[in-house]
């Protein structure tokens, strides 16, 4: 494997593991184990049977959860403490037989790159969450499973266009966060009366 699609291995792990960690495990699991992709030996462990039936099992876990508005969010702010270190392994074990140095810095820079979208995907979660309709978190949840398996076909298949797709994603991330960040401390303030104005006295 040559350092692009290297590179591309490791940020396509470290993004999709922000949105669906043990879908991206079991897909790319299953495509090393069946001979379509030839991971670094650090990652010949995601073709294991029981790495698989683990993230196989978690996998429908997480899509069932992720389809019920306001559990989701739970389960993301749980996941805060899991996908950020898996995002961060899996970057550095794509890096293969690369030096030390290339691998932690595949480690800092993946687990950033988690770490924005899984902020990103929990706080767009929590902004939709506010909808009291089911639809559109179930719309938004479908259309992450196809970001993902679009996502990682494109960095294993095109590697290039990935990074450039990705270094856009990072983009818009760093301009949506704070949008967001403000948009639920807003809701926050409204749901415990702290935004709402004390009304006028009345005079006798």
């Amino acid at each position: 494997m040559d350092s692009l699609s290297q590179l591309a291995l490791a940020g396509g792990l470290a993004w999709a593991s922000g949105i669906r960690l043990y879908a991206t495990i079991f897909i790319v699991g299953m495509l090393g184990r069946y001979g379509y992709l030839h991971l670094p030996e650090q990652l010949v462990v995601l073709q294991h049977t029981w790495v698989l039936v683990a993230a196989g099992v978690m996998g429908v876990g997480e899509f069932l959860a992720d389809k019920v508005p306001g559990f989701d969010s739970i389960w993301d702010a749980l996941h805060t403490f899991i996908r950020i270190p898996a995002g961060a392994f899996l970057a550095s074990g794509a890096m293969g037989d690369s030096t030390l140095a290339a691998q932690m810095a595949a480690a800092i820079v993946g687990g950033m790159i988690t770490g924005g979208t899984h902020l990103a995907k929990s706080g767009s979660r929590a902004a939709i969450n506010t909808s009291p309709e089911p639809f559109t978190n179930w719309t938004a949840s479908a259309g992450e499973d196809g970001l993902v398996l679009g996502g990682l076909f494109l960095a294993i298949q095109h590697p290039l266009a990935f990074l450039v797709a990705l270094a856009l994603f990072l983009a818009l991330v760093v301009w949506l966060l704070p949008k967001l960040f403000r948009f639920l401390a807003r809701l926050v303030r409204r749901l415990t009366g702290r935004g709402r104005e004390s009304a006028p006295a009345t005079r006798a």
